[in-house]
């Protein structure tokens, strides 16, 4: 099973999506999923884990997760305490600031996040006074809908942007992964399979890395991942393809290559079933 694509509907002139102070159990809870928009989850109270991309983290009240694009993640609720939440989710086209002379960018959390590998925020008392401020702003005007609500929306988000990189994510640290979440192997792993999934690798590969079975490997991978590990790692070949698909000029064949597909006819099968359309169809969507 590969993880789900998941696509924003009906959102063209307003690339924007809200999900308020929601409560999920592990079965209401979307299963490993990836989307082009960003996503900005932020915690109320409860317990969890979630996993994204690599890496394992422990959810609690305070923390802020910043997801960019296309990175794969699942949240597990606890049963006991689960997780309360707000996510925020919007296309980069929706932020398209003018730089007035500076070198700045709503993004910017979002891309150091990429750039240490970690994505978790934690806060401090006032911050998440503040923070929880703008949340219930967008609230509100979502219910309301009166007269420019999506402008009002759309300043609220730069604000909440502007205030991540301002008062949070300049003085924090970008907690790495909790110990007890995962073994140290998979972590390392994670790492491993992040730095070489374009490369010939596989099962044996991997459980040899790890130092444990491939019986063993596999059966902790698909608990704690929820898939097998040769869907991980297509997943994460057809990821990339799609930003080369996007970014260059490459073709398509070349770039089948470059990300490890033993030929073009299994890149174009493994690119449909991911992503529900063809290598050719994505290029001509942005053209």
């Amino acid at each position: 099973m590969h993880p789900i694509h998941k696509v924003f509907d009906n959102h063209e002139t307003f690339p924007f999506s809200y999900a308020y102070k929601h409560t999920k159990s592990s079965q209401s809870e979307l299963p490993e999923h990836f989307h082009d928009w960003y996503e900005i989850v932020y915690v109320y109270r409860g317990k969890g884990t979630i996993f994204i991309d690599h890496t394992f983290y422990e959810m609690k009240a305070g923390d802020i997760f910043l997801l960019p694009g296309n990175i794969i993640h699942r949240a597990n609720p606890d049963k006991e305490s689960p997780v309360t939440s707000t996510a925020i989710y919007f296309s980069s086209s929706l932020i398209q600031a003018p730089q007035f002379g500076e070198s700045f960018s709503y993004l910017q959390s979002f891309e150091q996040a990429v750039e240490l590998r970690h994505y978790r925020l934690e806060t401090l008392l006032p911050q998440r006074q503040h923070f929880e401020h703008y949340l219930e702003t967008i609230q509100h005007e979502f219910k309301q809908e009166g007269p420019g609500y999506q402008q009002a929306i759309y300043v609220q988000l730069l604000q909440l942007l502007l205030f991540l990189q301002r008062d949070v994510a300049s003085g924090n640290t970008f907690n790495t992964s909790d110990p007890l979440v995962a073994p140290v192997w998979m972590k390392d792993v994670l790492l491993y399979i992040d730095e070489h999934f374009c490369e010939d690798i596989g099962l044996r590969t991997l459980s040899k890395q790890a130092s444990v079975s491939p019986s063993h490997f596999s059966r902790v991978f698909k608990q704690l991942i929820g898939m097998n590990v040769t869907a991980y790692i297509i997943t994460k070949r057809v990821i990339r393809a799609k930003q080369l698909l996007f970014e260059s000029d490459v073709n398509i064949h070349h770039i089948a290559e470059l990300c490890g597909f033993e030929s073009l006819p299994h890149f174009h099968a493994m690119f449909k079933r991911v992503l529900g359309m063809t290598p050719a169809a994505a290029r001509k969507s942005i053209r």
